[in-house]
């Protein structure tokens, strides 16, 4: 019985390869293989930039945050600005008085120093003359 189901198996065989059923079964199931190894490759390479891209989104994110803080302090260094614009022109009025202050007083002192030097050379002349006046009496 065993040897009749065994050539009855391989009859069907020769039926099937003499037929072209069994040629294109292999067929059809070497283009299956086929097109599951092409879908794996493909999912293998998408796998591959899934972290290429996963980079680049966080770069992109930090990139839009550390933007969004730039914005962040300059609209602060903005507020802060303009907040003491009204200190720095009273300062800077209070700069310009006291400016003007050491400028009359420097002023002064040079009037001063030049009345000081007149005295100093009318007095260094007096005393001079006076010499002179004393040396021409003493010779006489």
């Amino acid at each position: 019985m065993k040897k009749l189901i065994e050539f009855g198996k391989k009859a069907m065989f020769y039926a099937r390869v003499l037929s072209g059923y069994e040629e294109r079964r292999i067929r059809s199931y070497r283009l299956d293989l086929q097109k599951r190894i092409t879908e794996a490759e493909r999912k293998k390479a998408e796998i591959r930039k899934i972290p290429e891209q996963l980079i680049l989104s966080e770069v992109r994110q930090m990139v839009e945050e550390m933007q969004a803080v730039n914005k962040q302090l300059e609209d602060t260094e903005a507020a802060i600005n303009e907040y003491f614009k009204p200190v720095d022109r009273q300062a800077q009025m209070i700069v310009e008085k006291k400016l003007q202050e050491e400028e009359k007083t420097m002023k002064q002192m040079m009037q001063a120093m030049k009345a000081q030097a007149l005295l100093d050379n009318q007095e260094a002349e007096n005393n001079a003359n006076l010499n002179i006046h004393k040396d021409e009496a003493a010779s006489r």
